[in-house]
């Protein structure tokens, strides 16, 4: 059942368009515009002054009410900070996307998801920094590990929530309207040793013409989620071992594994922010306009450190994801043994998302969440310990 007929047939890794060269190294430069964008807006309104002309307009119309100062505050901040990076936002999200051929996203789809997306984080960015801005005050010099203490049980509920909450805003979320492929996914689930598994299809093509899929949420709302437009463009023996990648997440925990990295980069956003804060209001106070970290218009400083913070970590972070990603690629050929479909499935990945199957240093070290397409189809080619007799690395995982 789960034999690849044409598994000793290598499947040749693809050249890559020039189209796709020139997407590639656009998204590469962008890469670096958001980058400097991220760092130089929070930048510019903690050191201009504007975020504490900010927090003074918040505290005459919240009647000198600190909660609600900070409420406001917040809000007006998200919202203000949303509109300033809406243009460039537009341009890679919707323009660039249909001149690439990538796109099917009317221009009310796109307004609307980015209104829906402003008034989310509108209403939570404010209850969350009422949480974080109190434990400031409370307790000075400790605040920083009482946040990422609590930190774990609220990441564990938006892990939890999104799914069932959040995602169905912008998509419907639905069963595989084929009803032969989500039965052999499903009994493909029972032999991963993975019982109650729900398979979920998106009618992500009213948005993109590019092929996807992923794992989200954890415990009741841990499910697989298939594009439509992958269940278009791929066989069923190819979306099998798509479908298997994804089940190796959840196998070995990958998802835990992610929350637990976001945790912890959290923690050491804290811990910097801590350790830099009392320099920097010492030597930039005067310019900032405040200086004590529970000021509401310490914001940007938090956001800048972490923003850093963050992008000293990514090449960490991203080797960490490309072995989680190898291991669930090799995850699912053990599972399905479909070699050539695994193969397959890669070539029209970069085929049909215009990517390169051999990236550069750059893209790899910043940008590179995944192996490369060229390493994944040359792996998919040649992994088959099963027609050696060879132990399969996670064959006891495996349930007849």
């Amino acid at each position: 059942m789960w034999a690849d007929s044409l598994a000793t047939v290598p499947v040749p890794v693809p050249e890559p368009t020039a189209l796709a060269l020139r997407y590639h190294f656009g998204n590469n430069v962008l890469w670096v515009v958001d980058t400097l964008v991220g760092l130089l807006v929070p930048g510019v309104i903690l050191f201009t002054g504007w975020s504490a002309r900010l927090r003074t307009w918040a505290a005459r119309a919240a009647g000198g009410r600190p909660w609600m100062t900070l409420l406001l505050y917040v809000a007006a901040f998200v919202v203000l900070t949303s509109l300033a990076t809406a243009p460039l936002d537009f341009y890679e999200s919707f323009v660039r996307e249909h001149a690439y051929g990538l796109s099917n996203q009317t221009l009310g789809k796109w307004l609307g998801d980015s209104i829906k997306a402003l008034v989310l984080s509108s209403l939570v960015a404010p209850l969350g920094a009422l949480f974080l801005y109190w434990l400031v005050r409370r307790s000075p010099r400790r605040w920083w590990l009482w946040s990422t203490a609590a930190a774990l049980p609220l990441l564990a509920f938006v892990y939890l929530v999104v799914p069932i909450w959040i995602s169905p805003l912008f998509n419907k979320y639905g069963p595989l309207d084929d009803k032969t492929l989500e039965a052999s996914i499903l009994a493909e689930a029972r032999h991963a040793g993975i019982e109650g598994s729900r398979v979920f299809q998106v009618n992500k093509s009213v948005d993109t013409k590019a092929i996807s899929a992923y794992v989200t949420g954890f415990g009741a709302s841990k499910r697989i989620v298939l594009y439509d437009t992958i269940i278009e463009k791929l066989t069923p023996e190819e979306i099998r071992f798509v479908a298997g990648h994804e089940m190796g997440h959840f196998v070995l925990r990958h998802v835990l594994l992610g929350l637990a990295g976001t945790w912890l980069l959290l923690g050491i956003s804290l811990y910097t922010i801590a350790r830099v804060a009392g320099w920097l209001l010492s030597r930039y106070g005067t310019r900032f306009g405040f200086d004590r970290l529970d000021d509401p218009a310490s914001l940007p400083l938090f956001l800048l450190v972490s923003s850093v913070v963050s992008l000293a970590a990514t090449p960490l972070l991203l080797a960490g994801s490309r072995r989680l990603e190898h291991e669930a690629d090799r995850f699912g050929l053990e599972l399905t043994r479909s070699n050539h479909a695994a193969a397959t499935a890669f070539v029209k990945l970069q085929q049909e998302n215009l990517d390169i199957p051999r990236p550069e240093l750059f893209y790899t070290t910043f940008r590179g969440s995944h192996p490369s397409l060229a390493d994944r189809i040359e792996f998919a080619n040649t992994y088959h310990p099963w027609t050696t007799g060879a132990p399969l690395v996670y064959g006891d995982r495996f349930h007849d």
